[in-house]
């Protein structure tokens, strides 16, 4: 005989976008999350826009991209989205050598990433060091 599976009516409507092979490091990737976490998507996008960051670009692509999943396959208001979580894994890394004196030789490593971003529509607004 098998359980039967308990159906949470309680769940929150969750929304996800992943971008593969980030050319970063989680070490610079990480801060910025973070920072992100917890905010309305405008003002996670408008504080984005403002950072001197390279790789903010494309943290702001995935954020669109989860809205735009948001949007067109659940029907969700994108004015209720807020950033429920945001975090990066390692992927794979490059292994280049340069040379060095003597014959010798440094090794390069160029690291690769992804992003996770996960949206949740509230009817309660969280806000995070902003006055809306």
């Amino acid at each position: 005989m098998s359980k039967k599976k308990k159906i949470n009516k309680s769940k929150e409507k969750t929304v996800r976008s992943i971008n593969n092979n980030i050319r970063s490091s989680i070490r610079k990737l990480n801060p910025i999350l973070k920072g992100i976490v917890g905010k309305k998507v405008d003002i996670a996008i408008r504080d984005l826009d403002f950072s001197e960051k390279r790789i903010t670009k494309d943290i702001k692509k995935t954020i669109s991209s989860a809205v735009a999943n948001a949007e067109n396959n659940y029907q969700y208001d994108i004015d209720n989205l807020i950033v429920k979580e945001a975090y990066c894994g390692k992927k794979i890394i490059m292994k280049r050598f340069r040379p060095r004196a003597k014959g010798r030789a440094a090794p390069i490593i160029k690291p690769y990433s992804s992003v996770t971003i996960i949206l949740s529509e509230t009817k309660k607004m969280e806000s995070h060091g902003t006055k809306s």
